[in-house]
């Protein structure tokens, strides 16, 4: 429970310095950063398996780099669904979904050596 826990509220800062980093990538507050958190989980449990399985030949003809715009039309989705989380189109959404993994996967390796 305490690993879910600081990783949801790691991923939730990670979401809001990407908002800082990302122009058209827009968090109202922490807590809506939480709240997309929870939207983003969702969408990545029920809708990505879907589009993944979809574009398989595509992600296969592009060496996995279409699994970016895979990411980035996932994130659409979930701040269609999350008050306070809003991007402004598809280049924020690409490029908010590589800025996210990236520091995202930076705040959890530095949460997992502390633990």
């Amino acid at each position: 429970m305490k690993n879910f826990l600081l990783t949801w509220l790691g991923t939730a800062v990670a979401l809001v310095i990407t908002s800082r980093i990302v122009e058209g990538f827009k968090i109202e507050d922490f807590g809506a950063a939480l709240v997309a958190v929870i939207i983003i989980s969702l969408v990545n449990a029920l809708i990505r398996p879907i589009l993944s399985f979809l574009a398989f030949p595509i992600t296969l003809l592009t060496f996995g780099l279409f699994t970016f715009v895979i990411n980035a039309v996932s994130l659409g989705i979930a701040s269609a669904f999350t008050p306070g989380f809003k991007i402004d189109g598809f280049l924020p959404a690409l490029l908010g979904s590589i800025v996210l993994a990236i520091v995202s996967s930076g705040i959890n390796y530095f949460l997992r050596v502390i633990d």
